[in-house]
């Protein structure tokens, strides 16, 4: 029966609370919880369980952001302030398909009904948070947020059982069994990110101005953003914002001060930027910060303090794949600071922009608007294995929540319908069409609203590179990395270092990595867009 551990490594000191329950009259089913208090931080502890349903037993990592308008709407008795115990009533009252596509959230949760034998397993639309799981043949199962905790779990097979990560935007329902086994009955997708959510029918904003008239457009893109963030702002924790002074993260922590003014937060917005000293990012970021009235925080590090940090960002994203180990070293630093330094514990991010709105450069190359649009679509549906598993586990080894307006699920539903045409990148622009969307409005800077993409793990660093760690992988270490690294050997010594790094953590697991991140339509041999044809670097760089 599942063994379940369901929370990050929290190491700041007010999160250290941690329980591990058996449940009663299942002697092989337990549960393990590390908690990070940002919601009813009294009756927050899990398993969750309440006295109306006590043959139901909650573990999840997230946050529900309509778990008050859907007690509201349903009439539901909560006894607890907990955004979580919304699961509950909705699986009681509708099943788990339904129970699952009613959250607007992120989440990964596992829930025992012992009185029906039964055990569901769902994650959220993106995977924003992580949940992976083990199932043996005959039937044990165990699941953790991260894959680490399941490495040295024992059991009765003879070769080792397999680890992967739960498919985001899907339900498994569980029989268990007398003995304690489980056995898999359904495992199906209850939201994907082309479809309007069903929870949208009971959102703040109900419906939209039809039609694809330019000004429509643009006004809903406006409205369903500025939805996203203000619904994000549900927190007991101080609330703060990456902002590394590229469009998406401006666009977010420009609307997050905006609303926080709105809803008179008894503290001002803290903004975060790191880089090299007077990296592009970093000026970008100070711009930025002082047209909005951020409290800004500047955080430069040296080439070998990131060289440094590349072990501990390996240990924690459990992947070798380099453009995300290269982009997650100044994320997890900047994160180590803010839980050092300050306290902000709620961090928004512009995770998932370039993806939905097709900002990566190589969308310029790409050789038709539907391909472009099919690529965008297969980029959000893997943010799991790259951009989204970077954010959450560089802040989430420090104690950290994020929140990524951009992937809300109503918004990207309605980005992802508009027509192909309007969504590619227009006049030498990536991101035309939601640059164009906060024209006139005066939210950020003009020259900041149509920067072009600059990416993260390069923007942070100036051009001048010093002499790396991986200098020491030899060509002859190279020639032989194929008998070395059977899967996916690396191609280049970079490659090579990060591989050697996690081989040390987890041996022979490299299958974790399905495939390396990179870009489309161009004979691309490293996924950093400075290598592009028609990447330009900023002037003042």
């Amino acid at each position: 029966m599942p063994k379940v551990h369901l929370r990050h490594e929290d190491r700041a000191p007010w999160a250290r609370r941690f329980r591990f329950e058996n449940v009663n009259g299942f002697t092989n089913c337990c549960f393990g919880f590390h908690r990070l208090a940002i919601v009813d931080q009294l009756y927050g502890m899990q398993p969750l369980r309440i006295k109306k349903f006590p043959f139901l037993w909650l573990c999840y990592n997230g946050e529900i952001y309509n778990h008050l308008r859907l007690k509201q709407q349903f009439e539901f008795d909560f006894q607890t302030k907990v955004d979580g115990e919304i699961l509950l009533h909705l699986y009681e009252h509708f099943g788990i398909e339904k129970m699952a596509s009613l959250l607007d959230g992120v989440f990964a949760f596992v829930l025992l009904d012992t009185a029906n034998r039964k055990v569901f397993l769902g994650r959220d639309t993106f995977g924003v948070r992580p949940m992976f799981r083990l199932l043996t043949d005959d039937g044990f199962l165990a699941v953790c947020s991260e894959a680490k905790g399941l490495t040295e779990i024992t059991h009765s097979m003879a070769s080792p059982a397999e680890i992967t990560p739960f498919p985001p935007g899907h339900f498994e329902a569980f029989d268990l069994k007398a003995s304690g086994k489980v056995e898999s009955t359904q495992l199906d997708c209850f939201h994907s990110c082309t479809d309007k959510p069903q929870h949208a029918a009971y959102d703040s904003v109900r419906s939209l101005p039809s039609g694809f008239e330019l000004d429509t457009v643009r006004s809903n893109i406006r409205t369903l953003f500025e939805s996203a963030v203000r619904k994000r702002l549900m927190a007991h924790r101080r609330i703060g914002c990456l902002l590394s002074g590229g469009l998406d993260s401006s666009l977010v922590a420009a609307t997050l001060v905006k609303l926080a003014k709105e809803e008179e937060l008894k503290y001002p917005v803290q903004t975060f930027a790191i880089g090299t000293e007077n990296s592009p990012d970093i000026q970008a970021a100070r711009k930025v910060a002082a047209y909005i009235g951020s409290e800004h925080h500047e955080v430069n590090f040296t080439p070998e303090e990131g060289i440094r940090a590349v072990q501990e960002v390996i240990f924690h994203l459990e992947t070798y794949d380099i453009t995300t180990v290269r982009a997650s070293v100044g994320m997890y630093l900047v994160s180590k600071y803010i839980r050092e330094k300050t306290d902000s514990v709620v961090i928004f991010s512009g995770e998932g922009s370039d993806e939905l709105t097709q900002g990566y450069l190589y969308f310029h190359k790409a050789p038709s608007p539907k391909a472009a649009a099919e690529d965008s679509v297969r980029l959000m549906k893997e943010l799991y294995l790259f951009d989204v598993l970077r954010a959450d586990r560089t802040t989430a080894a420090h104690g950290l929540e994020l929140r990524v307006p951009f992937l809300d699920h109503r918004f990207c539903a309605y980005y992802l319908s508009l027509p192909e045409e309007m969504r590619v990148p227009k006049d030498g622009v990536e991101k035309h069409l939601l640059r164009d969307s906060f024209k006139g409005l005066n939210l950020i800077p003009d020259d900041i609203l149509w920067r072009r993409k600059e990416a993260f793990s390069d923007g942070m660093s100036s051009i001048k590179r010093s002499k790396t760690s991986w200098d020491h992988v030899n060509d002859s270490q190279l020639e032989t990395a194929a008998k070395a690294f059977p899967h996916f050997p690396p191609k280049t010594k970079e490659g090579y270092f990060y591989r050697q790094i996690f081989e040390k953590y987890y041996p022979g697991r490299g299958a974790w990595l399905p495939h390396y991140w990179m870009p489309r339509w161009i004979k691309a041999t490293d996924p950093s867009a400075r290598t592009l044809s028609i990447y330009k670097p900023d002037k003042d760089e």
